[in-house]
């Protein structure tokens, strides 16, 4: 038995593990579906594409969407320590203050952006250094690219062109605009939640992690979780949490695992044989994520990632990545996003 068992190694399980046992007397087991980050892939920034549709992703797609013509669109979920930290493009963006503010208007005090502010600052190692939206220090590192593609410079040189503004900091009092987007990366190499809060807590003894372990169902007794049923190597097994069981298994996973559970909409899981535990009817429902299309044009001079995938650029990432700490420059690769669906194409 453990004090706290979280379920789901991703941004905010990779953070909990790493605060709860800051406390030596606090005993923490963390469960992740996914396996280790140890792949050469997860740490390469330019690789992030060959991740999509891998062992490491969940590979969900929506129902068919009446406005997207009855297609569906695929949402890449990372399956890996470091959940989707470690497979996305590794952009460092927080949100619109906006955004904050409203949840906070909506009653949920605590959720100003006055109020988080001074845990994103927290939580950062700001490259650039400290300001008043940003902190230095803190275990994720933030940084500018160290090689911006000349794609890249020509697209935000139009969009200065054409009017909008100069934005050199999208976490910062303005985010309207165009520019450059700073990124979770550390020497040229991917900073995910795991590089960052997972990896130094794992030195601890008041923490365990089983990787390849899926979560089932959470255990109840009345109405009180303290337990966690799963899955691992095909055996069905479960473990008692004397304090809290932490769900952090991200925003599918954690509202489908509530489902399962008995916890959500009480019509849709008797329909679905499931027992009811809370009729939550909000689980499950209003999620938004942001919409990204591709567009594909030729280019006339070779400067794309359209051949970034060969041995000689591979060898040379990897070689001049060791020579980081004799070299202040070097190689990182370019900024132009390229998807599977792009890929293929």
């Amino acid at each position: 038995m453990h004090d706290y068992v979280i379920v789901g190694a991703g941004s905010a399980g990779c953070v909990l593990a790493h605060r709860l046992t800051e406390d030596p007397t606090v005993s923490v087991l963390l469960l992740e579906s996914g396996g280790a980050d140890t792949v050469r892939e997860v740490h390469i920034p330019a690789a992030f594409s060959r991740l999509y549709q891998s062992a490491y992703d969940w590979s969900y797609s929506t129902e068919e969407q009446e406005q997207l013509k009855q297609r569906k669109v695929y949402i890449p979920r990372g399956k890996v320590l470091g959940g989707s930290s470690s497979i996305n493009t590794m952009i460092y963006m927080r949100g619109n203050c906006y955004d904050y503010d409203h949840w906070c208007a909506l009653g949920n005090q605590g959720w100003s952006y006055a109020d988080v502010l001074p845990y994103f600052k927290k939580a950062e190692h700001q490259e650039r250094g400290a300001s008043a939206y940003h902190g230095v220090g803190g275990p994720l590192n933030v940084a500018d690219l160290r090689c911006v593609n000349p794609l890249t410079r020509a697209f935000v040189a139009a969009g200065v062109e054409l009017g909008w503004p100069h934005t050199t900091d999208f976490n910062g009092a303005e985010q309207e605009g165009v520019g450059v987007y700073q990124v979770t990366q550390k020497r040229g190499q991917r900073h995910s939640a795991a590089d960052a809060y997972l990896k130094p807590a794992r030195r601890r003894r008041n923490l365990t992690v089983l990787p390849r372990t899926h979560a089932t169902r959470l255990l109840f007794e009345q109405r009180r979780c303290v337990g966690v049923a799963y899955l691992r190597d095909g055996q069905p097994q479960q473990v008692q949490a004397r304090r809290e069981v932490l769900l952090c298994a991200g925003a599918i996973n954690s509202p489908q695992l509530l489902m399962l559970s008995g916890i959500g909409p009480a019509a849709h899981l008797q329909v679905l044989g499931i027992p009811v535990t809370q009729d939550l009817p909000g689980v499950g429902h209003n999620l938004q994520d942001h919409l990204a299309a591709g567009v594909l044009y030729a280019c006339m001079q070779p400067v794309s990632l359209a051949g970034v995938e060969t041995l000689a650029n591979l060898l040379s990432y990897l070689l001049r990545a060791r020579l980081t700490r004799w070299s202040h420059r070097p190689f990182s690769p370019g900024t132009l996003l390229l998807s599977p669906t792009c890929r293929r194409l």
